[in-house]
């Protein structure tokens, strides 16, 4: 089974995908970020790097979903590859940070990509507001970030409200404003028995009450 967890940069998904791994003894897939060759120099330069990070992230996604594709384990995924395409390659493009050319080429991949793949068993996106994701990326306290701008934020939240609101998976939506899953054992308890009902019907809620629904 695959879970992917959703959401913009600081929103708590590598958190979320820690606590979940363990609360369940789920195989956790995270994103890289130490070793990513690109990043630097895209904070750095955006227009320039913008075509040449989103390829790299694309194709490390790609492969790990089709390892967990083969896989018979349950696996909770950080970020998954719907992300880079709906979200930071359309941002960049709107900010004119890609050019047309590579948009389309990195379209056309993606594309052919998903050709081949399915969707998760459940995606959990954690909706968070600018001051939320900002006091936590500052928080955090990574050297690349510190020069990400306000608006780059703004355009990728926009961007993930678009995608969710015609998203066709299974989906719980997480309130980050709210729910401080890594913080107070209620909300983090909250959290995992609507997973639970998703997943497992250990619950009696009904379908439309929970899938898609803001937990608050």
């Amino acid at each position: 089974m695959h879970i992917a967890i959703a959401g913009n940069i600081g929103c708590g998904k590598t958190t979320l995908t820690h606590m979940l791994a363990k609360h369940y003894g789920w195989e956790p897939r995270f994103e890289s970020v130490d070793y990513n060759p690109y990043l630097n120099d895209f904070y750095n330069d955006m227009s320039r790097w913008s075509f040449n990070l989103q390829v790299y992230f694309l194709n490390k996604r790609f492969k790990d979903i089709v390892e967990i594709a083969k896989s018979d384990k349950f696996i909770i995924q950080d970020r998954t590859i719907y992300e880079d395409a709906r979200i930071f390659a359309p941002n960049l493009h709107r900010q004119r940070l890609m050019s047309d050319r590579d948009f389309d080429n990195y379209c056309d991949l993606f594309d052919l990509m998903m050709s081949l793949v399915k969707m998760p068993d459940l995606m959990i996106y954690i909706r968070s507001s600018i001051p939320t994701l900002v006091a936590q990326i500052q928080k955090r306290g990574r050297s690349y970030e510190a020069s990400m701008r306000i608006d780059y934020l703004q355009g990728l939240n926009n961007l993930y409200e678009e995608w969710i609101a015609g998203y066709k998976g299974k989906l719980l939506i997480v309130d980050g404003d709210c729910i401080k899953f890594g913080e107070r054992v209620e909300d983090f308890r909250y959290v995992t028995d609507r997973i639970d009902a998703e997943l497992f019907g250990l619950f009696p809620f009904e379908k439309e009450e929970s899938v898609g629904k803001e937990i608050k």
